[in-house]
């Protein structure tokens, strides 16, 4: 292996202008580094880079020097968090843990119910799913806000690819997405999910949200129906509307406009609390604030007390029979039986299809974008959240769960309930295990339409139409993989979208670096009169997508502002390293100006660059600014027709030409305008190289 050793810095002095080394009463100024570069950072020179060669280690003990990693301190608080924080939990921490669990608790059952039936699946499965990751995210969850448990796009994903099948092809999914999602952070794959950006994730999220409120529609209605897709969701809304329920419409539209109204409370002014309240002001602001983040438990209860009541003459279409009491612990299901027909494991995987890889994904990302948001100044540890997620998943599925991940929604309101460890998904877990061991008789009464209100009013908020704006003003270009995933998903599928969203993102970068921006200044002979060459400096690395284009502008600058006979030099401050197709492109640059007897020189090469560009053409010019500056110096150039000192301007590269120190964008005859290198030493060619390596 090859490591940097940064040497005591060397510098060369030769050419400082006497003034400044007066400052320090010598010829050559005998500093320390550090007090150099803050005193004249415009005369550093780069420190001298040693190479030093280590001795190969063994592939053995590469490994077992991994393994003996796994079983430090260090690292068992890092894979089992609780480890760290559980010394120091106290009875603070139990007071805002219990309080944050309860509420919690409050939300995640009516919502468990609910996504069950976007699910395909029967109410109790929504239960199933959200009470063993509360208990497993204790020991190692990374993130004290999060919870883990159903959610609207697991549930929507869940019915696209096992709606048909049954629980059994849900559970089987869980299980795999939890295998998947742990080899992922085993593999230490998070990096993957940064190929995602935020307008995929915004289109991807708000597509979902609209399809998932849209599916709910037939609840509010009173109808019976299935559907796939938003299109023949509407189409068959359309066709049934002859069967309108007004009874389960009113209920619907009031526990809309009840739960959105409850949403609000807690926002009015007069119920926030404030320091001068008394004590009974603060318990009855205390009981607005449950209220409010407690509104679906609530609006569940009233209207199944409702249904029970009316349950004579039922006038809304009702949840049924509901299955009563825990879930078995039992092996996921590897085969199973549809239509009379066993299906082996194989069929099974087929039958799932690009659910398999997709869910996990989506799981972890949703997971993790709930994470970043919630951290604060917090790091975010991408691969242990993973583990978590992954764990929750395998070990929920032995409990008939299907897949889970983080809840944005939840994790909202175990964050405003004041909760100060992953300690309060423990009370959120037993209060959903009560549930089922004591309320499923009751399950049976909850109306489908306040089931669909609950759905609704939890997604028509995921809709992030306020990205728009943003996106529009920052960079235009970031419109195409938004508003492509949301119409691909919206209108087509959900895993269609966000992958074609991510080739669009793609795209888009790899357009971005094959039209790198470039820098083209003229720099000036010792005299002040005469250009002693042209310099070009790409923005960004010299890669194949960006060859062709630095290669014709390139070109361009040669025949342009140098007139097919000034010196070009090119400087490869940012370039890191080449491929083989950029490697042929900067050899027919070369070509190109030894055809006209024109000097191409390169500077700034790190010394690997360096290494691929010779091997390839070994004619090429390379050199450092110092040498640059004694080889150009002393070479007097014949006085130019059209200085280009007027101006030189070509799209798409940027184009800045340097005259006496004086930018052609600005004032001449202003002594602030002159730039404060330039202006200062503009009659030395290596003050003007320094400009642009800073």
């Amino acid at each position: 292996m090859v490591a940097s050793l940064v040497q005591p810095i060397s510098w060369d002095t030769s050419n400082i202008s006497p003034e400044i080394c007066s400052q320090y009463g010598e010829e050559k100024p005998n500093i320390e580094a550090e007090e150099w570069e803050a005193g004249h950072s415009l005369l550093y020179t780069k420190p001298v880079v040693q190479k030093m060669e280590r001795n190969n280690t063994g592939v053995g003990e590469s490994i077992k020097k991994y393994f003996s990693k796994l079983f430090t301190k260090e690292t068992l608080k890092k894979r089992i968090p609780i480890l760290e924080w559980g010394p120091q939990y106290d009875l603070d921490c139990l007071e805002g843990d219990v309080l944050a669990g309860f509420t919690v608790g409050l939300t995640v059952i009516p919502q468990g119910i609910a996504y069950a039936a976007v699910a395909g699946l029967d109410p109790t499965y929504g239960l199933y799913s959200a009470f063993m990751g509360c208990f497993l995210y204790l020991f190692f969850g990374s993130c004290k806000d999060i919870t883990i448990g159903p959610t609207a796009i697991m549930a929507i994903m869940t019915h696209e690819y096992s709606g048909h099948g049954g629980p059994d092809f849900a559970i089987l999914l869980c299980f795999l997405s939890g295998i998947i999602i742990l080899a992922a952070g085993f593999c230490n794959l998070g990096f993957l999910i940064t190929f995602i950006s935020k307008p995929v994730i915004s289109g991807f999220t708000s597509a979902a949200a609209i399809t998932i409120a849209s599916t709910q529609l037939k609840g509010i209605f009173g109808l019976k129906f299935s559907s796939e897709g938003i299109i023949e969701t509407f189409q068959k809304l359309i066709e049934h509307m002859a069967e309108f329920r007004w009874q389960d419409f009113i209920l619907g539209i009031a526990c809309i406009v009840l739960l959105l109204l409850m949403k609000k409370m807690r926002e009015v002014d007069f119920m926030k609390p404030k320091p001068e309240d008394s004590t009974s002001t603060r318990v009855w602001k205390k009981i607005g604030f449950l209220s409010s983040v407690g509104r679906n438990a609530i609006v569940v209860v009233f209207a199944a007390l409702l249904a029970y009541f009316l349950d004579d003459n039922q006038p809304f279409l009702i949840t049924g029979e509901v299955k009563a009491g825990l879930p078995d612990f039992e092996v996921p299901p590897f085969s199973t039986e549809v239509n009379n027909v066993t299906l082996s494991f194989g069929e099974m995987l087929t039958a799932l299809g690009a659910g398999v890889p997709i869910i996990p994904l989506i799981s972890i990302l949703e997971s993790i974008a709930i994470a970043s948001a919630f951290a604060g100044s917090k790091t975010i540890d991408a691969t242990q959240e993973m583990f978590a997620l992954g764990l929750c998943n395998l070990v929920g599925s032995f409990f008939q769960s299907m897949p889970v991940t983080g809840s944005f929604s939840r994790t909202a309101v175990n964050s405003t309930s004041g909760v100060k460890t992953p300690a309060g998904g423990v009370v959120t877990g037993v209060l959903v295990v009560l549930a089922l061991a004591v309320l499923t008789p009751y399950f049976k009464y909850i109306p489908k339409a306040t089931l669909s209100a609950v759905i609704i009013c939890a997604v028509i908020f995921m809709v992030e139409y306020e990205v728009i704006h943003p996106v529009w003003t920052i960079w235009k270009l970031d419109q195409l993989p938004l508003w492509g995933t949301f119409l691909i998903c919206l209108f087509w599928k959900l895993e269609y979208g966000i992958l074609i969203g991510v080739v669009i993102n793609i795209c888009v970068l790899l357009y971005r670096v094959a039209k790198t921006k470039l820098d083209v200044s003229t720099v000036l002979k010792q005299d002040g009169e005469d250009i002693a060459y042209v310099l070009v400096e790409p923005h960004d690395g010299l890669f194949f997508p960006s060859v062709d284009h630095i290669r014709a502008q390139v070109s361009k600058v040669g025949r342009g502002v140098a007139q097919s006979r000034i010196p070009v030099v090119i400087d490869c401050c940012h370039f890191t390293g080449v491929d083989y197709t950029a490697a042929k492109g900067i050899k027919g640059i070369c070509s190109e100006f030894d055809k006209r007897q024109q000097t191409l020189i390169f500077t700034n090469v790190e010394p690997s660059l360096k290494t691929s560009l010779t091997h390839l053409y070994d004619k090429i010019r390379i050199t450092s600014p110092d040498q640059l500056y004694n080889e150009l110096k002393v070479s007097p150039i014949e006085e130019l027709t059209g200085s280009p000192a007027n101006g030189y301007h070509d799209s798409p590269a940027t184009v800045l030409v340097y005259n006496n120190g004086i930018s052609n964008s600005e004032d001449r005859n202003d002594p602030e305008a002159r730039d404060p290198l330039l202006g200062a030493a503009a009659s030395d060619p290596k003050h003007v190289i320094q400009k642009f390596n800073s």
